[in-house]
């Protein structure tokens, strides 16, 4: 069951070690890992007496002390998934049922004079052995994580919004999402009015205040001034299968919240100057190695299905007056989420490599220029219609996993087969994964924006 919390939670859904809230969560889990390791080398091979048998009851009590700390440090940073409190219950029986057991028998060791007394368990020695060099180095990677995060630094955000007028008020909806957050904060931290619409309260807790929550937009007064509108909300397309439900719920989420949004601009006295309306670079469906600036055709497939649905029906607040600017959005990178997220927990463990064949390509964007690229288009009256938010370099698939390699220092020799990906995802493997578009921000720099991060490398290297 540790192993399984270890690997399955820590590494791998919760990704403990790239998220610099948990760096406390990630000190008192090397502490007990180290501890266990200590325990399991000691009683796995001698008994211990009088002060010795003293001293591993101490270890024993302090692991209680550090769990408890542990339950409150979770509670406090991070929302735990049900799997994971299942799992701690069970540990925590177990450990209780463990204790039975040990307590009495050191208390009677204790009664002994002080020594350590070799003892040879046969099988049950070497599993002790092996669960105390696992521990161990679940210990040691621990500590390398937390020393990691201390490192990192993440840039103010109230200066992404520095384009941006004084005391705007801004509606934003997909507030708890990978962009809405960093947006959310940004605006929030410059001194902007932020309306977020989420669609649960609980998630919300993690952003910064000032701002006003609001669960449907009918909660917003017709008197209300909103200057902009800055629409994210939508069902997640990377996270499973396209079935026929899967589709009709993408859809479906960003039509209905986006009708939604034109229906508020329709019914305010006072129109909102922009809506900035969230989309992809799907929009142009799969293409091989030619370049596409927003005048490029599409070819159909759902991704373009998708995303033209959605900027139809953004268009829909033009009747009002109110400028509409359609951001084709690539893959955002950053640590907390997007693709890159994914692909850092397998990169580190030495598990990653090109995905098929490895040429197609990845247009990508870093995802504070992606808040600063919003900002922009805001400000600029003279931006309406599709925006590209890539940046100018995109890559292929086998020197995006190359440069992320180079920047963790690991290999990226294991190629995933295109054969298995189209076998697991069809049409999803097909789109995302094995498919590409060579996308070019022309509008964006011929009105004048400025990328930080032109180039993966120093967008990487911004990041971890």
């Amino acid at each position: 069951m540790g192993v399984f919390d270890t690997f399955y939670h820590h590494e791998f859904t919760e990704r403990l070690a790239w998220r610099p809230s948990q760096q406390s969560e990630l000190k008192l889990h090397a502490v007990r890992n180290l501890l266990y390791a200590l325990l399991f080398a000691i009683l796995g091979w001698c008994e211990v007496h009088g002060l010795f048998a003293a001293l591993v009851l101490a270890v024993l009590v302090a692991e209680i002390a550090i769990t408890l700390t542990d339950f409150v440090e979770e509670d406090l940073t991070r929302k735990l998934p049900p799997s994971e409190r299942i799992n701690h219950t069970l540990l925590a029986i177990n450990y209780g049922a463990v204790l039975m057991l040990l307590v009495p028998l050191l208390i009677d060791w204790m009664m002994q004079p002080s020594a350590i007394v070799p003892a040879y368990a046969d099988l049950l020695s070497w599993i002790a052995a092996a669960a105390a060099i696992g521990a161990a180095l679940c210990g040691l990677r621990d500590v390398a994580a937390a020393r990691r995060l201390a490192r990192m630094s993440q840039p103010d955000a109230a200066e992404l919004l520095a384009a941006l007028p004084p005391a705007q008020t801004v509606l934003v909806t997909g507030a708890t999402g990978f962009v809405g957050t960093r947006l959310v904060a940004g605006l929030a931290a410059s001194g902007h009015h932020v309306i977020a619409l989420v669609r649960d309260p609980a998630k919300a807790r993690a952003l910064p205040p000032p701002l006003t929550l609001i669960t449907s937009l009918d909660q917003i007064a017709s008197d209300t001034r909103i200057d902009a509108i800055v629409n994210l909300a939508g069902e997640p397309i990377g996270n499973a299968a396209w079935t026929a439900a899967k589709r009709e719920k993408i859809l479906q989420s960003r039509l209905a919240t986006t009708e939604a949004v034109v229906a508020l601009i329709a019914r305010l006295a006072r129109k909102p100057q922009v809506l900035v309306n969230g989309s992809a670079i799907g929009w142009y469906g799969l293409w091989q190695d030619q370049p596409l600036t927003e005048s490029a055709k599409a070819h159909d497939c759902f991704s373009h299905e998708l995303c033209e649905a959605w900027e139809q029906a953004a268009r829909g607040a033009e009747a009002h007056g109110t400028r509409v600017a359609l951001l084709r959005i690539g893959l955002v990178v950053g640590r907390d989420g997007g693709v890159l997220s994914r692909m850092l927990t397998p990169f580190e463990f030495g598990l990653g490599g090109p995905l098929g064949s490895g040429l197609q390509w990845m247009s990508w964007i870093e995802r504070d220029d992606l808040i600063r690229l919003i900002a922009h288009v805001m400000a600029t009256d003279a931006i309406t219609g599709p925006v590209n938010a890539t940046a100018p370099l995109p890559v292929r698939n086998g020197a995006f996993t190359t440069e992320l390699a180079r920047c963790l220092r690991r290999p990226a020799l294991l190629r995933v087969p295109a054969g298995l990906l189209r076998r697991i995802g069809g049409q999803f493997a097909d789109e995302l994964l094995l498919g590409g578009q060579r996308v070019v921000p022309n509008k964006a720099l011929s009105t004048g924006f400025v990328f930080r991060h032109q180039s993966l490398r120093s967008a990487l290297e911004a990041i971890l």
